[in-house]
């Protein structure tokens, strides 16, 4: 099959690909009938989809990428156990609970998003808002001791390597 054959049944390898993942932990069997439903899910719905998806987003699968995925994993774990220890063991007078803004300079709204979304996913912080031009996202933390450290540590852990999946 040609590039462009294989580009026009296949658009979105990606999305294809967690379509069908998604489809068999909702079945939560594997059949062959459900892997050939999902498959057809998987292969129809990005095509009818495409005129939706201008300007696909340009990522870099690479050693980057796994390597976001392990941190913003491992982070969670952390941040999990953080969380836990400072609600059985912190009053609620000691929390300091700390409302951050971090600067962005991310090429594209696909890698703003997958911050705001990790930071999300981190337990104890949540994106609440993104400024108008994209340049900052405003955080609230359940506990900082060091705001301008935390800051830091979020543009180094998350916004560099973003910066070379999405280049």
């Amino acid at each position: 099959m040609t590039g462009t054959m294989l580009q026009r049944v296949l658009p979105h390898p990606g999305l294809s690909a967690m379509l069908l993942v998604v489809w068999l932990l909702m079945a939560n069997s594997v059949t062959w009938g459900g892997v050939l439903l999902g498959a057809i899910f998987a292969l129809v719905l990005p095509v009818f989809t495409q005129p939706f998806w201008p300007d696909r987003p340009k990522i870099m699968i690479s050693r980057h990428l796994f390597y976001y995925a392990a941190i913003v994993l491992w982070d969670i774990v952390i941040a999990n156990f953080q969380v836990a220890g400072l609600i059985l063991f912190k009053r609620n007078r000691d929390l300091r609970s700390c409302w951050l803004v971090i600067p962005v300079t991310l090429n594209g709204s696909e890698a703003l998003s997958m911050l705001t979304a990790t930071i999300s996913l981190t337990p104890g912080t949540v994106s609440t808002d993104v400024s108008a031009d994209g340049q900052f996202v405003l955080v609230h933390a359940l506990h900082v001791t060091d705001a301008e450290a935390e800051v830091a540590r979020i543009e180094a852990r998350y916004v560099v390597r973003l910066q070379r999946i999405f280049p």
